[in-house]
């Protein structure tokens, strides 16, 4: 288990662009990276991790706003730092249309209304990135992955993942050697759906979360529980779907 004082994310950053190269070489020479950028620090510096693994002339982003987005000022602030392409998709309507088709027929749950706008845009993902010669960066962390942060097929979901054995903190850090501007780097994390952030959410900080999984110290007992009964629950979203052997 590495520990918080063992990280090198300029070595890390570095075998990173090295694997991204490699998943491409191997499984999609000459392809696109299609990240889908939201404006927050993983999506941001999946975008950057790919631009100098494969060039920014290979990285598309896309923007997928949901009617109103009143950070996406941020995602062009990316997009423009980076210096790759971008298409922006609003997906309202699909969302909308999917929404009302379902309640005429069944009592939809709220999470079920919640998980619904990472799941349609995972595929307008998918389009852009069949239309485009493409393979889609998935953009989860460790620690949101950890207690179950994420969206099965939606965020979830994707072709490679660079960030997924990253805690934030790692990937923050790993922000910064990428020499991204602090806005995006040090922007609160929040899911964009339910108008608060993860750690409000959460009821614990990311700080105590990571320093948890890295070294498996904790101080506040209740805290300890919360966290392994999240694991415990949410570990189906990480493994393959089970599928019978005859």
């Amino acid at each position: 288990m590495m520990g918080l004082t063992e990280f090198d994310a300029v070595d890390v950053k570095n075998k990173c662009v090295e694997w991204i190269r490699d998943f491409f070489e191997k499984n999609g020479k000459g392809c696109n990276a299609v990240v889908g950028i939201s404006g927050g620090k993983d999506s941001s510096i999946v975008a950057a991790l790919c631009a100098e693994a494969l060039g920014k002339e290979r990285v598309i982003g896309v923007l997928m706003p949901n009617g109103e987005q009143s950070d996406i000022s941020c995602s062009y602030l990316l997009c423009r730092h980076l210096g790759i392409r971008s298409v922006t998709i609003p997906v309202e309507n699909a969302i909308n249309g999917v929404l009302n088709a379902v309640k005429e027929k069944v009592d939809i749950s709220d999470q079920a209304v919640i998980n619904l706008p990472p799941r349609i845009r995972m595929s307008t993902l998918y389009a852009v990135s069949q239309s485009m010669n493409g393979r889609v960066a998935n953009t989860c962390n460790l620690s949101e992955d950890w207690v179950g942060y994420s969206t099965r097929y939606g965020d979830a979901a994707g072709d490679f993942s660079p960030i997924s054995n990253l805690t934030v903190t790692e990937v923050r850090q790993i922000g910064r050697v990428l020499g991204l501007p602090d806005e995006l780097v040090d922007k609160a994390p929040a899911d964009g759906l339910c108008g608060k952030t993860d750690e409000e959410n959460l009821g614990f900080t990311y700080e105590v979360l990571d320093r948890y999984i890295r070294t498996g110290e904790i101080d506040d007992a209740e805290i300890k529980n919360r966290i392994d009964a999240m694991h415990e629950k949410n570990l189906f979203k990480l493994q393959l779907m089970p599928g019978f052997q005859p």
